[in-house]
């Protein structure tokens, strides 16, 4: 299953036939049918909705949601921590809202981040019914009105009766294709170093709607900017334009902030102590490629890498791979080499990676980071979360 997988993600970011193999040439009939199925289903859904056939939700505080139009790697779940952790400093508690795919990897690294701050995660499909649980058991109150929920401070200005208990706001993970709840703003975010692959719908391609679904968006970031070209920057900008004519585009980065060790989550060790070693990176992430190149701008002497599905459970089998290969490499280089796994992967299962004493394996934390852009900065960033100021 996992190298059908990983040919199936090849073709979504293949532009050229010719660089596929015999057996994803094969498959492409069939992931082209299913594409063809899946673009049907989508416009039945979305022609539900907008009929009135089934009903948006809307909920008593501003809506925040952060989503994409492809799979994987864009940078969803920074971005949420990210409008969290300001919102919070803001004095507005927020509640996140995520499906938590796969076994919940993201929301427990965001359980992990958050504890001892004034941010609430909800998880759960049906997130309309999620956040209602949240409103009725703390209570809420909507900074864009004077009137509040019943039993809240009414007549006081919104900072002065805002708690941790209260929610004030609420951040849509992964929403754009969350139809069900109304929202006050639609940030997209793209991931710059792989775009929209060969431009086609899932599975044939990465894109869960057509790219005119880009009108939709308020705000579109190019995550991963800083490792690529200013020309494919300008480039991608410019074709964004031609969609979404105002739509502001930011660009950010993921920051390195520290390494711990997986066998003590509340160690610290700076990121400058990689530079010159060996290593290893294992990931199943969405974006394996930019984590890569990550820690090869760190200044690690050496970087290899082991790339598995996006939410993959790392299994024995895994970690005797993982093994092999790192017994090469300390052949290879006469220097034992050190194993780099990202946080969500380490929170998928905080135990599997001890099994691979005696080399020691170290998490990645990253931070996401807006870089300047023509005027679309942090700040201005920040300001278009005031969606009701």
């Amino acid at each position: 299953m996992e190298k059908l997988r990983k040919a199936v993600n090849e073709i979504a970011y293949t532009q050229h036939h010719a660089k596929l193999s015999h057996l994803q040439l094969s498959l492409i009939p069939i992931l082209f049918f299913a594409s063809s199925l899946y673009s049907a289903a989508l416009s039945l859904r979305r022609a539900l909705y907008r009929s009135g056939l089934i009903t948006e939700h809307r909920l008593p505080v501003p809506v925040i949601s952060v989503g994409n139009l492809t799979w994987g790697g864009n940078g969803k779940t920074p971005m949420v921590e990210f409008i969290a952790n300001y919102l919070a400093d803001s004095g507005i508690s927020p509640l996140i809202l995520t499906r938590g795919y796969a076994g919940g990897d993201e929301a427990k690294m965001l359980y992990r981040h958050f504890l001892g701050r004034p941010v609430k995660i909800g998880v759960g499909a049906k997130r309309a019914a999620v956040a209602a649980h949240f409103f009725e058991r703390y209570g809420y109150v909507d900074p864009c009105s004077s009137k509040h929920s019943e039993g809240l401070c009414h007549g006081e200005k919104v900072g002065s009766c805002l708690s941790s208990e209260k929610i004030g706001t609420v951040i849509l993970d992964d929403g754009m294709q969350h139809w069900s709840l109304q929202r006050n703003l639609e940030i997209v975010m793209i991931n710059a170093l792989t775009l929209w692959g060969n431009c086609h719908l899932i599975p044939r391609g990465p894109l869960r709607e057509p790219l005119n679904a880009l009108r939709r968006a308020d705000v579109v970031v190019l995550h991963h900017a800083d490792l690529v070209s200013k020309q494919n920057l300008e480039e991608t900008d410019l074709m964004l334009r031609e969609v979404n004519k105002s739509v502001p585009v930011f660009f950010t980065k993921m920051d390195p902030c520290y390494f711990f060790n997986v066998g003590n989550a509340t160690s610290r060790k700076p990121v400058e102590d990689l530079s010159n070693t060996i290593v290893l990176c294992v990931s199943a992430i969405g974006s394996a490629n930019a984590f890569a190149k990550g820690i090869e701008k760190i200044g690690a002497f050496y970087v290899d890498r082991l790339e598995f599905s996006d939410h993959h459970k790392f299994l024995a089998k895994d970690i005797e791979m993982i093994k092999r290969r790192l017994r090469e490499l300390e052949d290879r280089f006469s220097s034992k080499p050190v194993v780099i796994v990202t946080e969500k992967d380490y929170d998928r299962d905080p135990n599997i990676f001890k099994h691979l004493d005696p080399y020691e394996v170290l998490s990645l934390c990253s931070k996401l980071k807006i870089i300047p852009n023509r005027g679309c900065t942090e700040d201005s960033f920040k300001k278009m979360l005031e969606v009701c100021r």
